[in-house]
Formats: C-alpha cells, structure tokens, sequence
C-alpha cells in the first residue's frame, strides 16, 4: 500500500491539540479592518477548534498530524 498524501493547504491552517481536536483560525480578518471594532479583531487573533461535524473529512486528509 503506498501512502496517502497529506493535503499540504489543509496542514498549514490546521493543527492538532493534546486532546486531539483540530486547532485553526479564524475568519475575516485579512482586510476592511477600519469598520470592525477593537475588540472584534482582538478577538479574531485568537484561535478557535474546528467544528466536531468536519472531523471525519479532516482525518481523511491530515492522515498523519
């Protein structure tokens, strides 16, 4: 059997936690940022686990992360 590849665009915005939950970051904060609060964008920097329901994909692509 050879081995399955690891989804490169996937392994840069995702990492694993010691619990085993998906690590990523969050969204809309890459431009428009003057209309957006302080606190909104402060809030945006911190990262977030993915969403339990997308974990089956996820294994499929990030075989070995």
């Amino acid at each position: 059997m050879p081995k399955i590849k690891t989804s490169r665009s996937a392994a840069k915005r995702f990492s694993k936690t010691a619990s085993g939950k998906l690590k990523r970051n969050k969204a809309y904060r890459s431009h428009i940022l003057t209309k957006k609060t302080t606190k909104r964008k402060r809030n945006l920097r911190q990262t977030t686990t993915a969403d339990p329901t997308n974990e089956k994909n996820m294994k499929k692509i990030l075989p070995y992360l």
